[in-house]
């Protein structure tokens, strides 16, 4: 009895010494590419040039309805005569249920595959400042808080505006909604340091928006909803 309470006692101390190097080593990574900031800033002419679409207010919300089929597909042809008017060009985004990080990650540092990393700051700008946001969330925040940080769960409204605080960032949405192409989501209480640009088909999808023709190369993925 005695050597299966140490075994146990061994076995418990080893998974969180294993857990806490784990997490410093992702403290670490995070630190690293965070660092990377500096050298990712957007110049901002893509905001200069579209200086004359009108925005609306942006409302921090959660996703309440995904649009059926035939919604979705209006939505998407919207969207993409938008695109085509404003000159810009999608890079299509992993539709894995990480998109929109995974599309800041491409914005913030040119490589959507740091998409954990952002989560993972969203998450600590969320849990900080909860009564920024908490108002927003129609269910118990903690379990919102949990339910978020899971790979794979949809971002919404509320993750979008704890992003821009949280890396100082004005964000530009490109949107397929009928009664606005365009919403800037702006830090609170903080000046931008650098924008964002991407493309939001209502409630499916986000990519990462760049001027036509200047997409840099991507790996193949694995897969793509518009593919």
């Amino acid at each position: 009895m005695t050597e299966s309470c140490s075994n146990a006692s061994r076995s418990s101390s080893s998974s969180l010494n294993s857990s806490f190097h784990d997490d410093t080593e992702d403290d670490q990574t995070i630190a690293a590419i965070l660092a990377e900031e500096e050298s990712s800033k957007v110049d901002g002419k893509l905001s200069k040039r579209l200086s004359h679409l009108d925005s609306i207010p942006h409302t921090p919300r959660v996703i309440e309805k995904i649009p059926d089929v035939s919604e979705a597909s209006l939505d998407h042809e919207r969207l993409s005569e938008r695109l085509v008017t404003y000159n810009l060009e999608e890079m299509q985004i992993e539709g894995d249920g990480n998109c929109q990080f995974r599309a800041l990650a491409d914005q913030l540092f040119r490589n959507p595959d740091h998409h954990k990393v952002v989560r993972k700051e969203v998450i600590k700008q969320l849990k900080h400042e909860r009564k920024l946001y908490e108002g927003y969330v129609p269910m118990k925040y903690r379990s919102y808080l949990k339910k978020m940080k899971k790979s794979g769960e949809w971002g919404d409204h509320v993750t979008l505006q704890a992003a821009a605080d949280r890396f100082a960032a004005k964000i530009n949405l490109v949107t397929s909604f009928k009664e606005t192409s365009y919403i800037e989501i702006v830090p609170n209480g903080k000046t931008p340091t650098k924008e964002l640009w991407l493309s939001f088909w209502s409630e499916v999808h986000y990519n990462s928006l760049y001027e036509r023709g200047d997409v840099p190369a991507q790996k193949p993925r694995k897969k793509h909803w518009l593919f």
